[in-house]
């Protein structure tokens, strides 16, 4: 068992997970298991079908260890969380001892080194396969004296290392020599330093789950996926989908009645009469998306019940804040604020004061990061049958920052897309819906060929948000790693919020919302576009660490589909 100290739940989440090696009170240790781990409630139905999304290109490939037919078959899943007080079952691997003082490999950790040294330190080079095996490197010793030591420890490079007698000096080995697969049997093991991450690289996902399942509850009972999607498209004008008054609509009051799971000949019943009675909402004006695919509605549904279970009770909108009147804060609030975000491209940023973000590991590959290179290990029930998945819930503050529908669409036309359906004069209602039906967002791991609608909206939502967290790090104080993106592509918007440490909410956002909006966003609009390493990045990618990537932690996508181009380039958004 491991007592991790003062390391946090995120810190754990990526260092100390099934079969992951660390380094732990001066050895290498390899974990087993959380230890009395407590499941989280979670929506099942959400993690399933996002986990599904996220592990597409290994299904593809057929590298998902049937991870991807488990879930459909509904094969059982839970989410867990670390018992702090029980910490971690590990092990020592691997098992070749190295003496610190003398540099032999012994056989025995139990029994004292040749040279009278007791404590034994570890070889900190391990085998893995990409089929996720892992092994432990193995040392001749000498056939005469049955010793062997270690020369050129202080390099990284197995090739570099030399296994000789200590008395004869005889070489036994360099490098650490061919050993095949114990798992697939199919080439052999690849060689590096332990914690390398193509020795073991993590894999997870974030997404939005409420720690009170009644939020769901309340969404449910308001009309569903229906009623977010119709809050969304509508400009988000009231508080939430669950505080719009009025009649439910037709499509609004047959998800109600679904997911209370009633018959659904009774339900389509159920709707005739209240049509009939006049007890239903005149129908919005038709839109591009009510012609849109099963599929593509779905996703953009569901992106608009993560923004609405976000936001729950705990938005504050700019229309929101209050100052004593006549004050410079309230002249601010009233004019400088709306001014800058026009100046910006957005249409609204909201104040989430309790975001709620579910981090979750579900996996993990060894060798090449390419899903057709490597396989998915998925985290399985150490006991049972099924799968069980490591997660943190928690809640922090977060920024919803939306992009001006017609402002973007705009920008897709100027680039030679097309938006069936939708033409300059149509409000924001209708531009909105467009782009959201004509927009495929590219899945983890797509590279589409040709820029489409939806690789382009993707991008410039990525390069906005990675452009403003960079600036927002500077106006709150925040390290710029501790700042997190989630993207809702489809509707234009994501979420910036800070990562969650322990119960504690530091308020940099929320300092910022309140004092200092007009001024972050107008350093968005005019700071300096530019990039230090042009005009080579601005041939290249358009985007690069000195410009726009952020750490591993802040951005989940890999620092893929950015380009300041679309931004700062000649007809670019922000021009």
């Amino acid at each position: 068992m491991s007592d991790l100290g003062t390391r946090s739940a995120s810190q754990v989440l990526r260092t100390f997970l099934p079969q992951q090696t660390a380094d732990l009170r001066g050895g290498i240790y390899r974990v087993i298991d959380w230890s009395g781990a407590a499941a989280l409630s979670i929506d099942d139905a959400s993690v399933r079908r996002r986990l599904l999304r996220e592990i597409h290109p290994w299904e593809q490939n057929n590298n998902d260890n049937g991870f991807a037919a488990d879930l459909r078959r509904q094969q059982r899943l839970e989410v867990v969380e670390l018992d702090p007080s029980r910490g971690v079952a590990v092990e020592r691997y691997p098992r070749v001892w190295l003496c610190p003082r003398c540099k032999r490999v012994g056989k025995d950790a139990t029994r004292a080194c040749v040279c009278g040294n007791s404590r034994w330190g570890q070889l900190h080079f391990l085998g893995f396969h990409e089929c996720g095996a892992v092994g432990e490197p193995r040392i001749p010793r000498c056939p005469t004296h049955d010793e062997v030591e270690l020369v050129g420890t202080t390099s990284t490079r197995t090739s570099d290392l030399r296994f000789v007698c200590p008395r004869c000096h005889l070489q036994l080995q360099k490098g650490l020599g061919f050993q095949q697969c114990q798992g697939c049997r199919q080439g052999g093991l690849h060689w590096n330093v332990h914690k390398a991450r193509t020795a073991y690289t993590p894999r997870g996902m974030v997404m939005v789950n409420p720690a009170r399942p009644e939020r769901m509850q309340a969404l449910a009972g308001a009309g569903g996926a229906a009623k977010a999607l119709d809050w969304v498209l509508g400009g988000m004008e009231a508080h939430s989908p669950t505080t719009v008054t009025g009649l439910p609509s037709a499509a609004e009051l047959r998800a109600q009645l679904l997911g209370n799971r009633m018959d659904p000949a009774m339900v389509d019943l159920l709707v005739e009469q209240a049509a009939g009675l006049g007890q239903l909402a005149q129908a919005s004006s038709p839109t591009a998306l009510d012609t849109a695919p099963a599929d593509r509605r779905e996703a953009v549904e569901q992106e608009a019940v993560d923004i609405a279970l976000a936001l729950g009770e705990a938005r504050v909108s700019i229309s929101g804040l209050m100052a004593p009147p006549g004050s410079v804060l309230a002249d601010r609030f009233a004019n400088d604020y709306p001014a800058a975000v026009r100046r910006a491209g957005l249409a609204g940023v909201d104040l989430v004061e309790s975001f709620p973000v579910l981090n979750v590991m579900y996996g993990y590959t060894r060798g090449e990061s390419d899903p057709k290179l490597c396989r998915l290990v998925p985290f399985r029930h150490p006991k049972r049958e099924g799968y069980r998945l490591l997660g943190d819930l928690a809640e922090t503050e977060a920024l919803l920052v939306r992009l001006d529908p017609l402002r973007v669409a705009g920008w897709l036309l100027a680039r030679g897309h097309q938006l069936p359906g939708w033409s300059p004069e149509q409000d924001a209602r209708q531009a909105r819906a467009a782009i959201t039906a004509a927009s495929d967002i590219p899945g983890p791991g797509d590279t589409p060929a040709t820029p489409t609608v939806g690789s382009e909206v993707l991008t410039l939502v990525h390069s906005y948000a990675h452009r403003m967290i960079r600036q927002t790090a500077v106006f709150a104080g925040i390290d710029r790693d501790a700042l997190n993106e989630y993207l809702v592509p489809s509707h234009l918007g994501f979420f910036l919020y800070a990562a969650p440490r322990g119960d504690f909410v530091l308020g940099g956002l929320q300092s910022v919302f309140e004092t200092s909006l007009d001024q972050l966003l107008n350093t968005v609009s005019t700071a300096e576009t530019r990039c230090p390493l042009d005009p080579g990045c601005a041939r290249g990618a358009g985007a690069c660490s000195a410009c726009l990537h952020l750490g591993e932690t802040s951005c989940r996508a890999y620092n893929t589909f950015l380009d300041r181009r679309g931004l700062f380039a000649s007809g670019g958004f922000m021009r």
